[in-house]
């Protein structure tokens, strides 16, 4: 009979894969505990960093819905879990970051959206622009076409009364 303490722990980390967009898994062997505490700061309000372990991450995966062994196969060492609340690119560049300046600090894999993704794929995710970026620069593309039409709608007009003028003037040349 499993013990309640383990029970809560998974129900906990069922909960945390159901309400995240996504999980990034990372090995984390190496790290002091004041570079964990670091990672967790830069990585902000949108992740929570979280070790556990492994067998009772595999049952709160598969009891999440996570039944890609892609991503059951990466719960091996020591593993701690990124789980993403808002944008994934930010938290992805943050670990990335982190990364690049602590070795120690492995990317294994991940799934966001319910997809699961290598460490490659995340480290391409990373190298995105964060969504706000992307949408003000959409929105700018989007300003700039209204703007095109505008200037064409107005220009036609324009050129309707000086083709009018234009023979205005020629046939009062012609008399």
């Amino acid at each position: 009979m499993p013990r309640p303490d383990k029970v809560a722990a998974v129900a906990e980390l069922k909960e945390e894969f159901q309400s995240s967009s996504g999980a990034v898994l990372t090995e984390y062997r190496g790290l002091t505990v004041a570079q964990v505490t670091q990672l967790r700061r830069s990585l902000g309000q949108n992740a929570r960093f979280r070790v556990a372990k492994n067998t009772l991450t595999k049952i709160a995966a598969r009891e999440a819905g996570l039944e890609s062994s892609e991503v059951l196969d990466l719960l091996t060492g020591p593993s701690a879990i990124a789980f993403v609340k808002g944008d994934v690119v930010e938290t992805a560049k943050g670990l990335r970051d982190f990364a690049k300046d602590n070795a120690a600090l492995v990317i294994k894999g991940g799934v966001i959206d319910g997809k699961p993704m290598t460490s490659e794929e995340i480290t391409k995710l990373a190298d995105l622009e964060s969504r706000e970026v992307l949408l003000s620069k959409l929105a700018g593309a989007l300003k700039a076409k209204q703007g095109q039409a505008a200037a064409l709608f107005q220009a036609l007009p324009s050129k309707a009364v000086r083709l009018a003028q234009a023979l205005a003037d020629k046939r009062a040349e012609s008399q």
